[in-house]
């Protein structure tokens, strides 16, 4: 099973402002769609609740150590953890798994992702919440596709 941290990111590094994503940008969102639609999405409480609602096509798996919060919502899954969560993904036989946020879960999935498709988005925002350092001695870099409002870019964890 292939672990991808999947995020947009602004040009100087921020992914959030007050629990939310300081932009919208309807390409991006279209591009997020595509990319993980049939797969399942892990997020953080905060991540999801920012989002309102399940996205559909995708199996939502949420971590939080409140499950009951969810409890209103069909096809979701709680874990108390990254670790459970990526358990149960493995266990079920799920080709990928995009790891969608917040930034303390990408924080912590950074080190455990094979591969991190980044939306650099082209402009810059103030955010009180920022994507974690991606070390180049660990992760290689490529160039995805370029859009209007932004350019992805592919990174592959090194073998060592």
């Amino acid at each position: 099973m292939k672990i991808i941290i999947i995020a947009a990111v602004s040009g100087n590094n921020v992914i959030g402002r007050e629990g939310t994503i300081p932009w919208h940008s309807k390409e991006e969102l279209s591009y997020f769609k595509e990319t993980t639609y049939g797969f399942p999405v892990i997020m953080g409480k905060n991540t999801f609740l920012s989002i309102g609602k399940p996205l559909t096509g995708r199996l939502n798996i949420i971590i939080t150590s409140n499950p009951q919060l969810f409890i209103k919502f069909e096809d979701i899954k709680c874990f108390f953890n990254l670790k459970e969560a990526l358990f149960f993904c493995e266990n079920n036989y799920f080709e990928r798994v995009f790891i969608a946020g917040g930034a303390k879960l990408y924080s912590e999935a950074i080190e455990k992702a094979d591969e991190m498709i980044i939306s650099r988005m082209n402009f810059d925002v103030e955010g009180d919440t920022f994507f974690p350092y991606i070390d180049p001695e660990i992760w290689d870099k490529t160039k995805g596709e370029k859009y209007n409002e932004f350019e992805t870019y592919i990174y592959t964890k090194k073998v060592k």
